[in-house]
């Protein structure tokens, strides 16, 4: 037996996990107000999708309140269930709520897919879907949107393989802002994998799968607090899916993944939907008159949105500089430097004041 050398060694890492490319989230004001060299509350940070308003009055007031923090959440999630199941109008035992929809995305995935199989997603889309699946070692098949954003449905159908598992879907898609037809959704759940349709801005134009779910045990429908309800901090979301698989996600989901603050915050915005529901409505009538003071610049191409963001073209090869731009003047968009989106940004809808700074720094430096 040979002897310790008193060396310690660590054990070789997953080959897939050491090849992972991190998923970039979104800074912190703080880190912003740095990078431009200015105060927070003067950043304008609309880069993360997120609600300009806020939760919910009531969220405060309730989470206040409560006095049982001490205790653990249900890992059954009974009563979350039963108070999702008024706000989707679908039974609680088809629903299980998430650490955010990223944890169900997460979730499904290690449920489905193994080293070597593959996911097939409509380019460009969500990032957290290529990045769930290569932590499990998953192969990413990207099927490129047609010169509309539009899903190449004959494409898609042609990616499947005997390896393929699931199909991710986005409607409205981020970052186009389109919707995905219903036809083209039946075509894509008639290949009997498993279609994760991500709804995440579904209270901004109101299409849903939802009433496919009857037909389809192979359809999981993801929907999140996020956007329209302003939780994006608290992380929760919740999926609606077949009643056994609901089932095996409660029984292999960690214990107590949604925290007690997120269930109560979760509980009093469902107590106050019509006031969030306005704020949609505000946000959805902005979103509109942002798109036409884009559509006024010169050199800029704004696509058509369903949700709270828009997404628009730069003239060529002026998208770093325009955006490097942006920051110093403490403008926070999202820059894409991708193939499909070569000079693409992406803006959040925010408060009219600051839709009214992007559009001036937008023309003063396009102008540039």
């Amino acid at each position: 037996m040979p002897e310790y050398s008193g060396k310690k060694k660590m054990p070789s890492m997953l080959p897939h996990i050491q090849a992972l490319e991190t998923y970039e989230g979104v800074d912190p004001m703080e880190v912003m107000a740095e990078r431009a060299g200015i105060s927070p509350e003067n950043i304008i940070r609309l880069n993360g999708n997120e609600n300009p308003y806020g939760p919910s009055p009531k969220v405060a007031a309730a989470l206040g309140n409560y006095e049982n923090y001490n205790y653990y959440p249900d890992p059954g999630q009974r009563n979350l269930r039963r108070v999702l199941s008024g706000y989707m109008n679908v039974e609680p035992e088809r629903i299980v709520a998430g650490n955010g929809s990223d944890e169900l995305i997460d979730l499904l995935l290690r449920m489905y897919v193994g080293v070597g199989d593959n996911v097939i997603v409509p380019t460009p889309t969500f990032g957290m879907y290529s990045f769930s699946a290569g932590i499990c070692g998953g192969e990413v098949i990207s099927v490129e949107r047609d010169d509309r954003f539009e899903i190449d449905l004959e494409a898609m159908m042609s990616a499947v393989t005997a390896k393929s598992k699931v199909i991710f879907l986005t409607s409205p898609n981020n970052p186009t802002g389109n919707i995905v037809p219903e036809a083209q959704t039946r075509a894509l759940l008639d290949t009997g994998l498993l279609v994760v349709m991500d709804e995440a801005y579904f209270e901004f134009c109101g299409d849903t799968a939802i009433p496919l779910l009857a037909g389809y045990p192979n359809l999981v429908v993801l929907r999140t607090f996020s956007k329209w309800a302003g939780l994006a901090g608290l992380r929760i979301g919740l999926g609606v899916m077949q009643e056994e698989l609901a089932q095996t996600m409660i029984s292999m989901k960690p214990p107590y993944n949604v925290n007690t603050a997120a269930e109560v915050a979760l509980t009093a915005s469902l107590e106050d939907t019509s006031v969030l529901l306005d704020r949609v409505k505000a946000i959805v009538a902005e979103r509109e008159r942002m798109m036409g003071l884009l559509q006024k610049i010169p050199g800029i191409k704004a696509w058509p949105s369903q949700a709270n963001f828009i997404l628009f073209s730069l003239p060529e090869g002026q998208g770093q500089r325009i955006f490097d731009g942006l920051c110093s003047r403490g403008i926070f968009l999202r820059y894409f430097d991708t193939p499909q989106l070569k000079d693409y940004i992406r803006s959040s809808v925010g408060l009219p004041h600051e839709t009214d700074a992007v559009v001036a720094a937008l023309t003063e430096l396009v102008e540039g």
